[in-house]
């Protein structure tokens, strides 16, 4: 049967807010770990395992393996304990719906009559809330008859579960990244002057400004990081688009402008290591995500990029932009990496654009 998600109407009904914004407090906790709450005796269940394999599966587009998100399991032990853990940014809460756990229980009272009975004919399972108990927080409610069930339903939607997880922890990527300050000059100059715009952090420096490339850097010392930006216009078809011309095109632009000390020194891809690219829809524009590591020829660096690339089919116009980092005494990378792929997500063309002759 096919499984369905549902923002369900929980028997814990949602704050009031005033007209003016939310002003609750914030969710506590790293962006980065889901608090998964089960009874201890089922922590070793085939519903945790799923949990794991999903949830804290490793991504290896990095120099060092990191798991998708990191996993904290607690199980409830008394009404205050309950209410700090629905305090937290990101919670799971995961029981087979029949279960005599407290968590089980507790699933139940989340849940109405015709949402129970949907999740005992195998009909739905995972029920995501955004912002439900404090503000910036994502609880995913996951049930189903058995917990070889659930833990199957959990293994078949991985690609679902970890999507909605994503969604929401790029957008506070995307507020953090931008809430203190941010470099309109330069965005509003890419719109007004090449007819797109990418938002720019706010102590990105512009480094090389040519025809149809610029680059920016964000230079610290221990954490050393830089984007650049890339055109074509009158592209009236895509039919030789692929990973293998991403990556081509991309090495090409990295060796002719990201140099090291030397023109000798120049960065390419890591292809001794995992490369991922992923195709999705972005309003109008066709979108190409590329994630892998870096190395430089020549020279003993390397670290983590993100690639955008947008072809926009109303102005006959494609783009590339992608992000770098060095930081070899920042063991763990991958938060960057999310900042990237959130940052590379503001990306806007003008659909007015004129290609000037």
């Amino acid at each position: 049967m096919r499984l369905l998600f549902y923002l369900s109407l929980l028997t814990l009904a949602a704050c009031s807010f005033a007209c003016n914004g939310d002003f609750r407090e914030r969710a506590k906790g790293d962006t980065r770990e889901f608090v998964v709450v089960m009874d201890s005796v089922d922590w070793d269940s085939k519903t945790s395992n799923a949990l794991r394999e999903t949830f804290g599966k490793y991504v290896f587009t990095l120099p060092n393996p990191e798991p998708y998100y990191d996993l904290t399991f607690m199980q409830i032990r008394s009404r205050s304990q309950l209410e700090r853990i629905m305090g937290y940014k990101n919670i799971i809460f995961a029981a087979p719906i029949d279960d005599s756990t407290t968590v089980a229980a507790q699933v139940r009272a989340f849940l109405d009559e015709s949402t129970e009975q949907r999740v005992r004919n195998g009909e739905s399972f995972a029920f995501p809330l955004v912002d439900q108990w404090y503000k910036d927080q994502y609880a995913l409610i996951l049930s189903s008859s058995s917990d070889s069930a659930l833990a199957t339903k959990i293994r078949n939607t991985e690609s679902a579960l970890l999507s909605n997880a994503l969604d929401k922890e790029l957008l506070r990527w995307n507020w953090f990244v931008y809430e203190k300050k941010e470099q309109t000059q330069y965005s509003d100059s890419l719109w007004n002057d090449h007819g797109f715009m990418v938002r720019i952090q706010h102590d990105y420096i512009k480094r090389i400004d040519t025809t149809n490339f610029i680059s920016y850097r964000r230079f610290l010392p221990e954490n050393d990081r830089w984007m650049w930006v890339w055109w074509k216009d009158n592209v009236k078809t895509i039919s030789f688009l692929d990973d293998d011309w991403i990556n081509r095109t991309r090495d090409s632009l990295n060796q002719k402008f990201i140099k090291g000390r030397t023109d000798s020194m120049f960065i390419t891809t890591e292809y001794r290591r995992p490369v991922e690219s992923y195709s999705f829809q972005k309003d109008r524009y066709l979108g190409y995500e590329t994630l892998g590591t870096w190395q430089m020829i020549n020279g003993a660096m390397g670290g983590p990029f993100v690639n955008f690339t947008y072809y926009d089919e109303s102005t006959s116009r494609l783009f590339m932009v992608e992000y770098s980092q060095f930081a070899p005494s920042v063991r763990k990378k991958l938060r960057f990496v999310r900042q990237f792929r959130a940052m590379g997500r503001t990306f806007e063309a003008d659909s007015l654009y004129l290609t000037p002759f």
